[in-house]
């Protein structure tokens, strides 16, 4: 009889493991197994280890297991620790992939779901963290353990060479401070612009071209750029594109739809707008008020939950802007063509009908899907001539004399009034910078906004009715502590504010209404502008601070937002408006919300909040490369500016009615010391007594303006128009762009040090054409 194989304490038989039991073994462990502890792990010593090395290696080229000596993991799974780096966020979720990923068999990476850690804020995309990995009945799971530093996010820059010849990525993003040398430059020649990834683990090692761009001053280069930083998804994948191509295709019944196509409905956009998703229409009643139409298109129709246009929708959350290109959350033959209401077209649209009462209040509201063929796009500028010369028809007019009344609501609600001026590239047919300028703001601006935010109040308010899901926007009242360092830095400039009160928009309103002074005003609207919260999405309503609204959805661009797709499938349902496809296609069923869309709606409002700020900020970081772009050629002459924000390192300020934000160091304003009043906001001069402050206006000198990296640098001119004398004995040298070991300027600050105003868009359009 054979004799039973010993055992240890580990409970596991004494002896040369088989490979299976390694493999058990491994995939048990919960923590690293490499060579050292297997053979604890099965009491193995002298000649036993030695087999056990050959056993392992045997099993590696077997492709049984991967990893090191130290640490072996299953062939095609992932390290028990190892380090992650997050793809994309799914339904509030992280994803993430392993950092390194080498398979002989070219096999996919495995993507884990990010489980939720108290210890770690909140991880988004790109972010490099250390974890330790589970594999489950339902995937594989991520427990992170550390966040990492993070590495050149997307590893864009310049090729450069130094003295003697070797190549270095010079990066375009300046908040990346140091080239990284080259190891493998492929096709790429010196000057052109290039997409790279590293060739180790170390955040020093070599990088490996991987794609050649081109030029990095072409105009195309600088949204590239944003995308690539950035991460947004731009190439739309096979299967979203077929389906896109397959309901285009669906016909529209007006046997099913309440047929609007008399109703001469007009879209009011942009001249160079690229889609059309919302058109109006009023006619007066007998009781001095206003029956009007908000016509919608009707996306709802066509992406369907569950499908691949709706996976790829959800994942972008929102169109992206551009001066040169959009990046659209749902293909060009549904943004630009099936959807958007163009004139003279039957098109699907989702009909808000509203009665406007003599003082501007909207009483009543229902929702249908219609089928309408638009009577006009018309350019802002265009409905503004027609109504100020005279020319314009009873269609422009009754439009008008509606906004009227809406108006007349907006001043007795009284929101936030900020001026937020919004800068405009304008580019040739060549796609070069023809002028950079601050969109003027009509009347035909404000017509358009009321009624979209009419059209979105009654969404919000039609679902709560009858009980139904809502996407709500969101802007809080601010926070405390918010409130508590307006108090701080009002008292900073003799003003009082009484934390006491019930904090209303229109409290601020009449505050700023009450200085006269253009400088000081400019100076307290800063501070009111970083006293409010961020907005955001989401099913929990908690009102919207800056439109003095109690109830809030977006309903209104269903074609650029993933939010509004949400409003009305909600409305779908809400109000019994489902239209099955036809049984010979092949696309989901329902235009409704799906059990998914129910149960997952936190966390995928949290998804598309994020999507919206990560289009906010490479919209803002590709006109900042235009603004310096479009400056690089007059750098040297001195220009009107209004400091946006103060630090102990300096002050940012930017051009007046251009915008672009740079950076005066302190090291530039002399030998003076000059001391930091975190409160105030302000720097002041030890010996002369001088200060700067957020809200000053003064003549700047543009020093440097870097197209690349989007960064500006002032300095203050003397009485006589040159520089004042820099601190320290000698001025520093001048630099040169793309050396080894410069990159970016040294900018050490955050969006919110820069004093930027942050995200409270609240308007129906607020679009980035």
């Amino acid at each position: 009889m054979a004799r039973m194989k010993k055992q240890n304490r580990t409970g596991l038989p004494q002896g040369l493991p088989s490979k299976t039991q390694i493999l058990e073994f491994i995939q048990g462990s919960p923590t690293p197994a490499g060579k050292r502890e297997i053979a604890k792990a099965f009491g193995l010593k002298g000649q036993e280890k030695i087999a056990l090395k050959k056993r392992l290696k045997d099993m590696a080229e077997e492709g049984l297991i991967d990893g090191k000596r130290t640490a072996y993991h299953r062939m095609g799974g992932v390290p028990k620790v190892t380090v992650l780096k997050v793809v994309e966020i799914e339904d509030g979720a992280p994803v993430a992939v392993p950092e390194n990923w080498e398979t002989d068999g070219g096999q996919k990476p495995p993507r884990l779901v990010v489980k939720e850690s108290k210890k770690l804020a909140a991880l988004k995309r790109g972010d490099r963290f250390l974890a330790r990995t589970e594999e489950t009945d339902r995937g594989w799971i991520a427990h992170p353990m550390k966040k990492l530093p993070a590495r050149t996010e997307g590893l864009m820059g310049v090729v450069e060479m130094d003295g003697g010849g070797k190549p270095w990525l010079a990066p375009v993003d300046k908040r990346v401070r140091e080239s990284a040398p080259i190891g493998d430059l492929g096709e790429a020649k010196e000057g052109e612009l290039v997409l790279a990834e590293r060739m180790g683990k170390s955040p020093r090692a070599k990088v490996k071209v991987i794609e050649v761009i081109g030029d990095p001053l072409a105009p195309k280069s600088f949204s590239l750029i944003a995308i690539a930083k950035h991460g947004i998804p731009h190439i739309f994948p096979d299967g979203a594109m077929e389906e896109a191509n397959a309901v285009s295709d669906l016909p529209l019944s007006v046997d099913q739809r309440e047929d609007l196509r008399d109703v001469p409905i007009v879209a009011i956009d942009p001249a160079d707008a690229r889609d059309h998703d919302d058109a109006i229409w009023a006619e007066p009643d007998d009781k001095g008020g206003y029956r009007a139409i908000v016509a919608i298109a009707d996306v709802s129709f066509y992406v369907r939950p569950g499908g691949a246009l709706d996976r790829e929708a959800r994942k972008r959350g929102n169109s992206v802007y551009f001066p040169d290109r959009v990046v659209p959350m749902l293909p060009e033959i549904l943004s630009a063509n099936v959807c958007s209401l163009v004139e003279g077209e039957d098109r699907a649209a989702m009909a808000c009908h509203m009665h406007i009462d003599k003082d501007g209040k909207v009483t009543d509201w229902r929702f249908t899907r219609a089928i309408v063929r638009i009577s006009g796009n018309i350019a802002y500028e265009d409905a503004q001539k027609a109504i100020d010369d005279g020319s314009a028809d009873d269609v422009l007019k009754h439009l008008w004399g509606a906004w009227k009344l809406l108006h007349r609501a907006r001043v007795a609600r009284d929101p936030l009034d900020l001026e937020l001026p919004e800068r405009q590239v304008r580019l040739n047919d060549a796609g070069q910078i023809e002028e950079i300028a601050v969109r003027e703001r009509l009347d035909a601006h404000r017509v358009v906004e009321d009624f979209m935010i009419a059209a979105n109040v009654a969404a919000a308010k039609a679902l709560e009715a009858k009980k139904a899901p809502v996407v709500y926007r969101i802007h809080e009242t601010p926070s405390r502590e918010k409130l508590t360092a307006f108090k701080d830095y009002l008292a900073t400039q003799g003003r009082n504010f009484a934390l006491g009160q019930v904090i209303t928009p229109g409290l601020f309103n009449r505050m700023l209404k009450d200085i006269a002074d253009p400088a000081e005003k400019a100076l307290i609207m800063e501070a009111v502008l970083r006293s409010q919260t961020q907005a955001y999405y989401g099913p929990a309503n908690a009102g919207h601070f800056g439109l003095a609204l109690g109830s809030y959805a977006h309903f209104t661009s269903p074609i650029r937002r993933y939010a509004d797709l949400l409003v009305h499938r909600a409305l779908v349902d809400a109000y019994k408006l489902e239209q099955p496809r036809p049984k010979n296609h092949d696309i989901p069923e329902s235009s409704g919300l799906s059990d998914r869309d129910r149960t997952a709606l936190s966390q995928i409002t949290d998804a598309i909040s994020q999507t919206e700020r990560r289009a906010m900020e490479a919209e803002r970081d590709t006109i900042d490369r235009y603004v310096a772009a479009w400056l690089s050629g007059r750098v040297g002459e001195v220009f009107d500016t209004r400091i946006t924000g103060v630090q102990g390192f300096g002050f940012f300020a930017t051009i007046e009615k251009l915008g672009g934000d740079g950076l005066v160091p302190v090291s530039t304003l002399g030998r003076e010391y000059f001391s930091y009043d975190e409160a105030a906001q302000k720097l002041t001069g030890e010996s002369s007594g001088t200060t700067y402050a957020v809200g000053d206006r003064l003549k700047l000198k543009l020093a440097e303006a870097n197209a690349l990296t989007g960064a500006l640098k002032f300095e203050v001119p003397d009485s006589d128009g040159a520089p004042i004398e820099r601190r320290g004995e000698r001025p520093a040298p001048k630099k040169k762009p793309f050396v080894k070991g410069q990159g970016a300027p040294r900018q050490k600050h955050s969006q919110g040090q820069r004093g930027r105003p942050k995200n409270i868009r609240h308007q129906g359009r607020g679009k980035k054409r």
